[in-house]
């Protein structure tokens, strides 16, 4: 039975699609079967692995209204062991035609446990903000990897989050749980970013991962290519970060 993890953060910028896109293939490359969701209008997971955005006419809002089955929805992406489920600028409308749908939280539950026995982790890319795209997500999912800047405003918007996750467990999903927050962007000569996780590591001690993603340039080039860090450079600073990162979730998840 797959494993449902949400990457969620509603501040942009921090690192999200990156970590989607590259655990899912760190995932794959250790010999993991993955899906990937791609629940951001923005689409940048989709191109982040090869899937020509423009040209998607079925991906997760098709799945979201239930005009198709996800199945229906799963093309192969260019990461090994990696499916995914693409995402489109019409995305942006379904918080407009859901909003009065009955069980409007539950649609991608519905349609994602169905998936489970397909995989061995189900990740879904969440869009930066805290609505009903990600409600969605949260309510599907067994837990939550919240990415976390090293930088000044990093823990600013953090407590919502948190207070949204403590909702979404008491109303629509009792067993969602924090996978773990993710250090990222992290870069050793600045004081600040060491700070930032003296500052985390205080407060959340036992969630945090113990794997820090450096800030790192071919991380950065990676997405222009529509490419993972692990097809794209996979000696670089930042496939042995999620390399690493992929090993202590499956380390978690097997004990």
């Amino acid at each position: 039975m797959g494993k449902i993890i949400a990457i969620a953060n509603q501040k942009g910028g921090v690192g999200k699609t990156t970590t989607s896109v590259n655990l899912a293939a760190s995932l794959g490359a250790l010999e993991k079967k993955v899906l990937l969701i791609d629940a951001d209008p923005q689409a940048n997971a989709s191109s982040g692995l090869g899937v020509d955005v423009d040209a998607v006419e079925i991906g997760s809002y098709q799945v979201l209204e239930h005009t198709c089955t996800a199945n229906d929805a799963i093309v192969a992406s260019n990461a090994a062991n990696v499916d995914l489920i693409p995402a489109h600028i019409d995305l942006v409308a379904i918080e407009i035609e859901l909003v009065d749908k009955d069980e409007r939280e539950y649609m991608l539950k519905k349609v994602v446990s169905e998936l489970r026995a397909q995989y061995d982790y189900i990740l879904i890319d969440c869009a930066p903000s805290l609505g009903l795209l990600t409600l969605n997500a949260l309510t599907a999912s067994d837990s939550v990897i919240i990415p976390i800047q090293c930088e000044y405003f990093a823990l600013e918007g953090l407590g919502k989050l948190l207070n949204t996750i403590k909702s979404v467990q008491k109303i629509h999903n009792e067993a969602l749980d924090i996978e773990g927050m993710l250090l990222t962007m992290f870069d050793s000569r600045l004081r600040l970013s060491n700070q930032v996780v003296e500052e985390v590591q205080k407060h959340f001690s036992d969630m945090v991962f113990n794997t820090i993603i450096q800030r790192n340039v071919r991380l950065g080039e990676a997405p222009s290519y529509g490419e993972s860090i692990i097809n794209y450079d996979v000696g670089s600073k930042g496939a042995t970060n999620y390399l690493d990162l992929a090993k202590e979730l499956i380390k978690k998840n097997e004990l």
